[in-house]
């Protein structure tokens, strides 16, 4: 797909491709759930803004937007699918002065836009299951970045005063890979071995096996695994080979290679409250790389088919927490 398209020239192009994504079978009612085509009727004439449908079960209005992250946007619709499609296909990101300027939008427009599109590209991980399953193996490591907006203070000094130090410490994001597979990236307050076990629970089949570094926050956990194969950093030991088999955590030092890539080189600051968006981001983008032979304009349609019940407001003042 080409950045000319009429669907990102035209605001009544985008609306029809739209449809075609969300209703490949006709119109539904967002308000009750209503799909019958005799029982929904489309407005038209002068007196309605193009793309109105009203249903008779509810007797309510709507159109393709109503309940995404577009609802009630100001903005034109052809300007979202081409944000949209821009986010989606650069594997670093895309800034929002750079939206801003591609787009003719505001900075703050822009900003976000891009925040909204972050938020239809996460991933509902209860659907989506866990990664990796028998004769799978899921790779995982802990990555730390930028500098926490809060500093830690950990249980066993709860009463003490905290410790002076010149920096705060980074930002930690725990990351999970199967290989040849999806991979999911969450942001912690703090790594410690129950965190990690619960990241690890919840989002690996314990039917898989499991390679780390040496780190001690995956001793414990990696019994309850099939199998559990580490290699030492501290060593120079990166991969070692047993059976044919290689045993590394590279897949996941890359997926962290390309993240850390985006955030320092295309974005350069993000808020502490914003890190888990930016970590969905870059997982959408990965679990549809083109090495899975995803096209560009496959994963855009895949992004617009996941906008629905994902909208995002602005807070007022005083509700934002780190933002």
């Amino acid at each position: 797909m080409k950045l000319d398209s009429p669907i990102f020239q035209d605001a009544d192009a985008a609306r029809i491709h739209l449809e075609a994504q969300r209703w490949p079978h006709g119109p539904n009612c967002p308000h009750c759930g209503n799909a019958q085509p005799s029982r929904i009727t489309k407005m038209v004439g002068k007196a309605h803004r193009p793309g109105l449908y009203n249903c008779m079960e509810c007797r309510e209005q709507f159109t393709v937007t109503v309940g995404t992250v577009f609802e009630r946007s100001k903005i034109a619709l052809n300007k979202w699918l081409l944000a949209t499609f821009l986010m989606a296909s650069s594997k670093k990101g895309m800034s929002a002065h750079q939206l801003h300027r591609m787009l003719g939008v505001t900075y703050k427009t822009a900003w976000f836009m891009a925040h909204r599109i972050r938020e239809a590209m996460a991933e509902d991980v209860k659907s989506a299951g866990p990664l990796g399953g028998e004769g799978k193996t899921v790779e995982a490591d802990e990555t730390y970045i930028g500098r926490v907006d809060r500093d830690y203070l950990s249980p066993q000094r709860k009463g003490q005063p905290r410790l002076k130090r010149k920096m705060k410490p980074k930002r930690t994001v725990i990351g999970l890979v199967e290989r040849g597979g999806k991979a999911r990236m969450v942001h912690v307050q703090h790594a410690t071995k129950a965190v990690v076990r619960d990241i690890l629970v919840r989002n690996a089949d314990r039917n898989s096996t499991l390679y780390t570094d040496q780190s001690k926050l995956y001793t414990t956990t990696g019994e309850e695994y099939a199998s559990h194969k580490t290699t030492n950093h501290s060593a120079g030991e990166y991969v070692r080979y047993e059976d044919g088999v290689s045993i590394h955590s590279n897949t996941i030092e890359n997926v962290f290679s390309v993240f850390k890539r985006g955030m320092i080189g295309v974005y350069q600051h993000c808020g502490e409250a914003h890190l888990h968006r930016y970590l969905a981001e870059f997982d959408f983008r990965y679990n549809r790389r083109t090495a899975l032979k995803v096209t560009d304009t496959e994963r855009h349609d895949q992004l617009l088919a996941m906008i629905e019940g994902k909208r995002l407001t602005y807070r007022r003042i005083g509700e934002g927490d780190l933002a």
